[in-house]
């Protein structure tokens, strides 16, 4: 059933370009994300990080949101070939979000497409993989290794659950995910990435 898994994946694609950073930066500072930061990333990570946690929550729900109405949409078109439609379409949602067309394809790094694609495909090894991730960010202070490991950690729960399909998927986020953040895991080597402290960011937002 080759179709609504391709359906799926395109309709995915469509979310997924679909980037909640340009329309937040706009609103709040009347300028492309791509013009904020050092990144000009649209993502949470480099919105928060230019206009502040606010923001950068919204933009955080709203790339959450969008991979959820792209997975809903797939299975009420295409739930009668399974539950695997959901993650192609997660699959879609993170390339849209990655490569947008009208972006000349230059776009975010897709680890909220990827981290909820995965959480509605299977939540308990979703769950699972996004601590992981988050618990490697917390102790390298690196960004750009908790992301990749998401998709993999999902990837290895799927291969041991014998769900080869979902592995396949989870390793093509994977490679995704390696690609997105390639330069700054090249820089780390290199002292040029910088490491961010998140709990210590948390704590002093909770201490506020």
């Amino acid at each position: 059933m080759v179709l609504p898994r391709i359906g799926s994946c395109m309709i995915g694609y469509i979310f997924g370009c679909f980037l909640t950073a340009e329309v937040v930066a706009k609103r709040v500072a009347g300028k492309s994300a791509a013009e904020l930061g050092d990144t000009g990333n649209p993502g949470m990570a480099n919105i928060m990080a230019s206009l502040g946690f606010k923001p950068g929550i919204i933009t955080l729900i709203g790339d959450l949101g969008k991979c959820i109405l792209a997975a809903l949409v797939s299975y009420l078109l295409f739930g009668w070939a399974g539950r695997i439609v959901m993650l192609y379409a997660g699959l879609g949602c993170t390339l849209g979000h990655d490569f947008p067309f009208w972006r000349k394809f230059r776009g975010g790094k897709g680890v909220a497409t990827i981290s909820m694609g995965i959480a509605i495909y299977s939540f308990p090894l979703g769950l699972a993989a996004n601590i992981a991730g988050m618990l490697v960010v917390f102790v390298t202070k690196y960004l750009c290794i908790g992301g990749p490991v998401i998709p993999l950690g999902f990837a290895l729960g799927m291969l041991a659950r014998g769900d080869r399909e979902a592995a396949v998927i989870s390793l093509v986020l994977t490679v995704l995910s390696v690609a997105a953040h390639g330069s700054a895991i090249v820089g780390i080597r290199k002292g040029a990435t910088k490491q961010t402290d998140v709990l210590s960011a948390i704590r002093k937002k909770v201490g506020k």
